[in-house]
Parts: structure tokens; C-alpha cells; sequence
């Protein structure tokens, strides 16, 4: 079993930082659930631009409100407490919080834990995680 407090992980490394939003990874990768669990708050303000290549995310709004524009289809969607919306086709997207938007979010395959967005708005895939880790060693 696994329990964890929210407080701890946010005084942890595994409480990340980005330009315009902070996550924290309440399970990861070495947990070997399949998938990991993220407290993920979305600024302000911000214009967060982002596309998932390697991964696949589902995210529950708990609190705020904003926009999510599918760049595939042109669409606009609301963002309010109780709205989901799922990239299950890696799609490009980008978020525009019209206040904090808190969310619980899950990722497959599993995050590590320490992943920022990439010029592309992606996670990098564990492999070339490793690799970026071997050439930097």
C-alpha cells in the first residue's frame, strides 16, 4: 500500500516547477502502478502550449476556470470545477487558466516524477530520458 500526504510532496523534489504551472507527483514511475498521479495547478494569466507525444493524460478540474483549444480541430472548451478532458490521441493543445485552475491529472505510460515541458510542450520519453542522462554523466 501506498500512502502519501499532499503537504510532504510538496515540500519534496517531486513537487515540480514550470513556467506557468507546478505539479505535484503524488505517484510515479518506480511506484509500478502503470500510470502516474499528479496535484497540478495551472496559473493565471498564463498560455500554456502543450502536446504530449509519449504520453497519454486525463485531467479532472477541482477548482478554477479557463479554456483548453484542441489545435487539431480549432475547438474551445470551457474549463470549470467538474469538467475532464482526456489527450487521447496526444493532442496538441493549449490551456488558458482564467484563474489558479487546480487539477488532479493521470499520465500513461508513468511520469518519473522530475519531467518539464520540452520546446514541443511533451515529456520526453523515457528513453530518451536515459539517454540525455548517459550523454550528461
Amino acid at each position: 500500500m501506498i500512502v502519501r500526504k499532499l503537504t510532504d510532496i510538496r515540500k519534496s523534489d517531486h513537487n515540480v516547477k514550470s513556467d506557468g504551472w507546478e505539479s505535484a507527483r503524488l505517484l510515479r514511475k518506480d511506484d509500478g502502478m502503470g500510470f502516474s498521479y499528479h496535484v497540478t495547478t495551472m496559473y493565471a494569466g498564463k498560455e500554456l502550449k502543450m502536446h504530449y507525444q509519449n504520453h497519454l493524460e486525463a485531467v479532472l478540474v477541482l477548482k478554477g476556470k479557463g479554456t483548453i483549444e484542441d489545435l487539431g480541430t480549432g475547438e474551445t472548451h470551457q474549463l470549470a470545477a467538474g469538467t475532464m478532458y482526456a489527450l487521447n490521441d496526444h493532442d496538441r493543445h493549449i490551456v488558458r487558466p482564467e484563474t489558479d485552475i487546480l487539477t488532479v491529472c493521470v499520465f500513461n505510460p508513468p511520469v518519473t516524477g522530475r519531467e518539464v515541458h520540452d520546446e514541443n510542450g511533451a515529456y520526453p520519453a523515457e528513453a530518451d530520458m536515459v539517454r540525455t542522462a548517459e550523454l550528461t554523466s
